[in-house]
C-alpha cells in the first residue's frame, strides 16, 4: 500500500521562491573593489530571474552546463540559483587548479557559457584558446567597467533581460550542479548533484545536531564558492533567509575581521589554514569577535591548539566536520552529546577533535585491509566507505574512477576508525600515512601533537625513505612569527616525548618558511614529498 502524499518535486526553485517571500529584507554583504556592497534577498531574486533570461537569450537550455570563475561574491550567489532553477547546470570552476586542469574540467563538463570575475579575466585569457565548447563569455563586473573585446557585459545583459521569468517544472533527480575534484592524482574527477540530493543536504546541514544553522545567523562563508559548493551553505542561507557575508578574493585577517565586525557576523565556515591565520591576528592585535555563536571548521583536520584557542579567546562554539565533493560535501559533524556533559574538559576536547557522528540519512563504515568490515571500537582503522542520498554513485563521464564504488558504497581513501557511539576518527588519508617497519604512523595524528608547541604555526609530516624501516617521519614546520626558542630536531622530538609512541617521534625535522597548500587550502605533501624525495636522515635513525 503506498501513501497518500504529493509528489512534491525536491529542486532548489523552493528555496528561491522562499527567499524571495519570507525573507525579502534580509541583507546578504559582498566585499567587492570599491567596499562591501549589501542588498536584499529581494533584490538578489530580482537579479536571479533576470540572469535566467539573459542566459536564456544566449541560447541556454535545460542541460547545459555553465562554468563560473568567481569569488566569493554576490553576482555569484545569484548564478548558483539562476542556473540549476532554469534547468541548466551550474560548473564552479575551482580557480586555484593548474591551467591545464581548468582547460580540463571546463571541456570535459562542456561548459556552453563562462561567467568570470572581472579579476580572474587574465586568468582565463591564458586558457581561452584551449576552451572547445564555450560559445559566450561573461565578464562578471560593476557597471561602466571596461570590457575586454571577446566577453559580454554581466550588467548590461541583466539590464537588458526581462524582470520577472517562468521556472520550469524540475525533475528532483535532473542535475543541478557539477563540481571536480581537485585532482591531486590524475585528472579531476566530476561529481554531478542532483537537485534532489542538494536540497536534502541543505536540509541535513542546517538541523539542530549538524551545523545549526538559522534565520538569525548572519553568516560568513570563508570557504570558496569554487570549492563543494561552499558546503552547501550559499543553498542554506537562502532556505533559512540567513544573512551572508561573501568575503570576496582577500582572505587577509584583518579584511576579514573588519567584515565580522561591520556586517555582524554570527556563524564563520571555513578551513583550519585560513581560521587559524585570522585566529593569530586576533590574538596578536587582542581584537577578538564579540558574537560569534559558532564556527565549523572542516576540509582537513582541526589541530587542537587552535580548537583551545579559539573555545578560550573567542568565547565561541567551535564544531569539527568532515566531508568531501562526493558528499556534496558534508559527511560528519563532532557535537558534545548530552551524556557527555559531565566529561572530563579533555574528554570532551578529544570529542571535538574528532570528525564526528555522520549526518542523518549518511551511512558509514570501515573496511579492513582484510575487506573485513571494522568494528565500531574506536581503535580498529581501514577505509572509510559512505552511502547516502546526497553520495555521488559515479563519477561524471569517467570509467576510471568505478574501483572507488563497491556494492553501493563508496569508498572514499580516508584511513579512519569508528567509535561506539558512531564517532569518526581520522587516521589519515591512505597516500599520506607513514609505513615504518610494517607498521602506521598517522601523520594527521602527528602534525597535532607537533602543532600544540608553542613555537610552531604549521606542521606537515611526510615519510622519508629509510634503509631499514622503509619509511620514517619527516617533519616540516613553520615558526611562530616572535616565537621564543630555536626548533630543532632535538627540541620538537623531546617536546613530543610522552604526547606520541616513541617510535612515531620524527627522525628528523625541516623548518620551512611556508607549507604548500592545495587549491582548498589543504597542506600539498606531494610537494613536499617531491622536495624531500632525497633528504637524508641522521644516522641515528
Amino acid at each position: 500500500m503506498r501513501g497518500h502524499m504529493m509528489q512534491w518535486p525536491l529542486v532548489l526553485t523552493h528555496f528561491l521562491d522562499r527567499a524571495r517571500r519570507l525573507h525579502a529584507g534580509r541583507i546578504i554583504s559582498s566585499r567587492q573593489p570599491g567596499g562591501v556592497h549589501r542588498y536584499t534577498y529581494a533584490d538578489w531574486a530580482q537579479r536571479v530571474d533576470r540572469l535566467a533570461g539573459a542566459l536564456a537569450a544566449l541560447g541556454v537550455v535545460r542541460g547545459d552546463r555553465v562554468g563560473t570563475l568567481g569569488w566569493n561574491s554576490y553576482r555569484h550567489f545569484e548564478a548558483y540559483f539562476a542556473i540549476p532553477c532554469m534547468g541548466a547546470v551550474l560548473h564552479t570552476v575551482n580557480v586555484r587548479l593548474f591551467a591545464e586542469q581548468m582547460v580540463y574540467v571546463i571541456n570535459h563538463a562542456a561548459d556552453s557559457v563562462l561567467l568570470v570575475d572581472a579579476s580572474l579575466v587574465p586568468l582565463l585569457e591564458k586558457i581561452k584558446p584551449q576552451l572547445t565548447t564555450v560559445r559566450h563569455f561573461v565578464v562578471m563586473a560593476d557597471a561602466g567597467t571596461p570590457i575586454p573585446p571577446g566577453y559580454l557585459d554581466y550588467e548590461a545583459l541583466l539590464a537588458e533581460a526581462p524582470a520577472s521569468t517562468t521556472w520550469p517544472a524540475l525533475d528532483e533527480e535532473e542535475a543541478a550542479a557539477i563540481c571536480f575534484t581537485s585532482g591531486t592524482t590524475g585528472h579531476p574527477k566530476g561529481v554531478l548533484y542532483s537537485h534532489r540530493a542538494l536540497v536534502l543536504h541543505t536540509l541535513g546541514i542546517s538541523l539542530t545536531d549538524a551545523f545549526q544553522l538559522c534565520q538569525r545567523d548572519v553568516i560568513l562563508t570563508i570557504v570558496p564558492m569554487f570549492h563543494a559548493n561552499a558546503w552547501g551553505i550559499p543553498f542554506a542561507a537562502a532556505m533559512l533567509g540567513s544573512g551572508l557575508i561573501l568575503p570576496g578574493p582577500h582572505l587577509l585577517p584583518k579584511d576579514l575581521l573588519d567584515l565580522i565586525e561591520s556586517e555582524k557576523c554570527t556563524f564563520i565556515a571555513g578551513v583550519p589554514t585560513i581560521v587559524s591565520a585570522l585566529y593569530q591576528y586576533t590574538a596578536q592585535e587582542r581584537r577578538f569577535p564579540p558574537a560569534i555563536r559558532q564556527l565549523v571548521i572542516g576540509g582537513a583536520p582541526l589541530p587542537r591548539v587552535l580548537l583551545e584557542g579559539l573555545r578560550r579567546d573567542w568565547q565561541t562554539e567551535v564544531v569539527h566536520s568532515w566531508g568531501m565533493t562526493e558528499l556534496s560535501p558534508a559527511g560528519t559533524v563532532s557535537r558534545i552529546r548530552s551524556e557527555m556533559d559531565d566529561w572530563s574538559e579533555d574528554a570532551k576536547t578529544a570529542v571535538r577533535l574528532m570528525q564526528g557522528a555522520p549526518f542523518p540519512l549518511v551511512e558509514l563504515r570501515v573496511i579492513t585491509e582484510t575487506g573485513a568490515e571494522a568494528p565500531w571500537d574506536g581503535a580498529t582503522a581501514g577505509e572509510l566507505e559512505a552511502r547516502g542520498p546526497w553520495v555521488v554513485s559515479e563519477y561524471y563521464e569517467d570509467p576510471s574512477g568505478q574501483d572507488r564504488f563497491s556494492e553501493g558504497w563508496f569508498k572514499t581513501g580516508d584511513v579512519a576508525a569508528i567509535d561506539e557511539r558512531g564517532y569518526v576518527r581520522l587516521v589519515d588519508r591512505s597516500k599520506d600515512l607513514v609505513k615504518s617497519g610494517g607498521e602506521w604512523i598517522s601523520s594527521v595524528e602527528l602534525e597535532n601533537a607537533i602543532m600544540s608547541h608553542p613555537s610552531v604555526a604549521e606542521a606537515a609530516v611526510i615519510a622519508v625513505a629509510h634503509p631499514k624501516w622503509t619509511e620514517r617521519p619527516l617533519a616540516c614546520v613553520v615558526a611562530r612569527p616572535g616565537a621564543g626558542g630555536e626548533l630543532t630536531r632535538e627540541s620538537v622530538r623531546a617536546f613530543l616525548k610522552g604526547k606520541v609512541a616513541d617510535w612515531w617521534l620524527p627522525d628528523d625535522v625541516a623548518v620551512v618558511d611556508v607549507i604548500p597548500k592545495t587549491s582548498v587550502g589543504k597542506f600539498d605533501k606531494k610537494v613536499l614529498r617531491e622536495r624531500f624525495k632525497d633528504h637524508a636522515l641522521p644516522e641515528a635513525s
